[in-house]
């Protein structure tokens, strides 16, 4: 099946289309009917009529854009018509939605006047917050957009103009500074004198090109003074129009500095590529086909062709989801009235920021584990980087504060929370820990620190202020991983080939003398990252350890065990799972640790859990699971959970609801807490679930993560005497990073 047939075969899946519309509060009773309607709904409806901006407080209108079209310039079509665009506009609302969490309606005009476009959108201010115009064709979109921004008090945005201007202008940015070229200095061509040409010639300008430098060809050459006092050129071409000799694209382009291609295909060859001054720039955006193949351009010259297309099969695509998803949402979050050019600039330079960052491993794997990091072949970052949301919004969000296009004030630091909390509720949680850990930083033994990860973890730790790692392995290798990364930092190394162990072997001996290990035994163990990170807390020279990316679970967690042990109010450890799902947070346990456990061990389990459960801020209602429900089955394994929740519930010390046995479905449905088992100490769903044994935690965790969209955090590591967790092997650098949080506030939370 070709790519016409899979297109055809996904949109019309029932349902047709791409997009629907879901309630956002409660429908189950008549009560919530009378909320949402008749007659509850008259009581918003008052609020606003007497203050307007209400309409932010009561409805959607803050979170919703509207994605206009008449159809008449979609990409790669052309003038297809109102109707026939709706796909796309469809589309458009998908990416709006998935990258930005911004709600849409899609609106298809069958109007070419543009008149009759303004009129109609115009009226359309009080659904929406903001207006996205797309695929109207020029000249007609210029007067279009400019019209309305005049005449309406949200933000209305040509993603086909600015959105190009924007990403290239971002991948600008650091293209000149790769090719150690000034800004005002650069003589840019562009070919295609469009709306998009158009726009990105003047942002451009507003990054600090000078106008004086930018040669501007449409299909009939260059747009000189003589042909624009000739009249051969509209009013938006003689903008750039150049006192110069009358000639094609190729005298335009030589000796130029950047190319710049938003035409059609096929238009520069390898000798107009040659022509270009050393290091060039070439920008060749047209889709499908670009001015000039990647290949070609690159193999044209010796020295370095800093390239980028619009197709997502080369390095350093143009793609405009870069921006207007996130332009919007810092739009829509300080309530502006336009997108103006500050906020332009400080998306584009937000972005180019961000490419010169490590890249996530998840963001590497998505694009099929080719090498990310900043230089020539990597410019701007991936669409799917999560991280664009937090740092482009952020930025258009302040630019609006600061040049007097916001109605509302917010905090930047706040408001970043918030964002990440849009995209799940993990990141929502692991927020809570991370900034605590920020609040006082400790140090942190990273036992496989020569592990490119680990290497990379460090920085960011170090970077956001998280903790004060400590590298055990080899020093010229993690330099080497650092240097080669570009990372900028100077980390503490402890390496074991170069002796200075005696303490620590001496440490070990006096623990383990009466477990079989030699003086001489202790002194070769030490050399074990595991064994010497262990040591290193166990002796105060560390205030927390991770390990676990290069071993299996059991080896790894050995030599804490060993060395450490567990808390002296504890005799088990137990490893947990954080389980977040769209609007709800559970932590399940035991997973990883002990296979058969008892009633002692799975009493001791609740509690320790229950204890993580509050380092994120979550107050816990922990269930004892079994297949059956209070004593509906009497067997040895039913005995264990229930035994186990009556020596918590008559445990003075134990402050937060528990009961068991009951089934899994009844610890976490409020009806039937409710109903059937009303008599339960749970007056709301469990978030504490530990499990009869780890063969079944182990499996739930897997499913719920596989099946049922649930975000794993963990195993995070209970019941030591002081802070250690295990990672599982191949863990991302985003999991070092969290279970590192943890492994901070775990030390806080005991003092050191």
């Amino acid at each position: 099946m070709g790519l016409d047939e899979d297109s055809l075969e996904y949109h019309r899946i029932d349902p047709p289309g791409k997009l629907e519309i879901s309630t956002t509060k409660p429908t189950n009773t008549q009560r919530d009917l009378s909320l949402a309607y008749s007659p509850g709904v008259a009581a918003p409806c008052n609020e606003i009529a007497e203050n307007p901006d209400d309409a932010f407080t009561y409805t959607t209108k803050g979170n919703m854009v509207g994605v206009v079209s008449n159809g008449s310039a979609v990409l790669g079509l052309g003038d297809i018509g109102a109707q026939a665009s709706k796909p796309v506009m469809e589309g458009k609302g998908v990416l709006f939605k998935r990258f930005a969490d911004i709600d849409v309606f899609d609106i298809e005009l069958d109007q070419d006047d543009p008149k009759d476009i303004i009129t109609t959108v115009r009226a359309m201010e009080p659904t929406f917050g903001g207006i996205n115009l797309e695929d109207i064709k020029a000249p007609e979109c210029f007067e279009i957009e400019e019209t309305l921004r005049e005449e309406m008090d949200i933000p209305v945005f040509h993603d086909d103009q600015h959105g190009t201007a924007i990403i290239s202008g971002a991948a600008l940015l650091n293209a000149a500074e790769i090719a150690g070229k000034d800004l005002d200095e650069l003589e840019v061509v562009f070919s295609g004198a469009g709306a998009s040409a158009l726009a990105s010639a003047r942002f451009y300008v507003s990054l600090g090109v000078d106008r004086d430098n930018v040669t501007m060809c449409d299909s009939s050459g260059i747009i000189t003074q003589e042909r624009a006092d000739s009249g051969d050129v509209n009013e938006f071409k003689k903008e750039f129009a150049q006192d110069v000799p009358e000639g094609g694209l190729d005298d335009a382009m030589e000796g130029a500095d950047v190319f710049v291609g938003l035409s059609i295909g096929g238009l520069v060859d390898q000798d107009m590529v040659r022509s270009m001054a050393d290091d060039p720039i070439i920008f060749a955006m047209a889709n499908p086909d670009p001015e000039i193949p990647y290949e070609e351009a690159k193999e044209a010259r010796d020295d370095t062709v800093i390239m980028a297309t619009g197709r997502s099969d080369y390095p350093n695509q143009v793609n405009n989801v870069l921006g207007f998803p996130f332009i919007f949402r810092g739009a829509l979050d300080v309530r502006a009235t336009e997108i103006n050019e500050d906020m332009k600039v400080a998306a584009a330079e937000a972005l180019a920021d961000l490419a010169k960052q490590d890249v996530p491993d998840a963001v590497v794997k998505a694009y099929g584990d080719q090498p990310l990091q900043f230089g020539s072949e990597y410019i701007i970052p991936k669409p799917l980087d999560p991280r664009v949301l937090f740092e482009v919004a952020p930025a258009v969000a302040q630019a609006a504060m600061t040049s007097g296009a916001a109605r509302k004030n917010i905090d930047l630091q706040d408001y970043v929370e918030r964002l990440e909390a849009r995209l799940g509720k993990s990141r929502e949680m692991m927020r809570v820990v991370l900034n605590k850990a920020k609040s006082d930083p400790k140090r942190l033994v990273l036992a496989e620190g020569d592990d490119e990860k680990m290497v990379r973890a460090a920085y960011q730790l170090v970077d956001q202020g998280i903790a004060e790692p400590v590298l055990i392995g080899d020093r010229e290798e993690i330099w080497e991983h650092a240097e080669r990364l570009g990372l900028d930092f100077d980390p503490e190394i402890v390496d074991p080939e170069e002796g200075n162990l005696d303490p620590y072997a001496e440490r070990l001996y006096e623990l383990r003398q009466r477990k079989g290990i030699t003086r001489r035994e202790a002194d070769e163990m030490i050399e074990d990252g595991n064994y010497l990170g262990s040591v290193m807390v166990e002796m105060g020279d560390a205030d927390a350890m991770l390990t676990g990316l290069m071993h299996h679970y059991p080896s790894a967690l050995r030599p804490p065990l060993q060395v450490i042990g567990t808390d002296e109010d504890a005799e088990y450890a137990a490893g947990v799972y954080m389980l977040t799902f769209k609007n709800n947070v559970v932590f399940l346990a035991d997973a990883t640790v002990n296979q058969a456990p008892d009633e002692n061990v799975l009493a001791e389990v609740t509690r320790q859990t229950a204890n993580l459960a509050r380092r994120f801020n979550i107050d816990p209602r922990a269930a004892l699971l079994s297949y059956s429900d209070f004593g509906s089955v009497r067997n040895e394994g039913t005995r264990k959970p229930r035994e186990a929740a009556r020596m918590l519930r008559e445990d003075p010390e134990v402050d937060f609801p528990v009961d068991g046995e009951m089934q899994a479905d009844t610890a976490v449905v409020e009806e039937m807490l409710e109903g059937t088992y009303s008599f339960s100490e749970l007056d709301e769903p469990a978030n504490v679930l530990v499990f009869p044994n780890l063969e079944a935690s182990n499996i739930a965790y897997k499913l719920l993560q596989r099946l049922g969209g649930a975000e794993a955090i963990g195993p995070m590591l209970v019941g030591m005497d002081q802070p250690v967790h295990v990672l599982q092997r191949g863990d991302e650098v985003k999991d070092i990073v969290n279970l590192a949080g943890v492994a901070v506030v775990d030390a806080q939370s005991n003092g050191y």
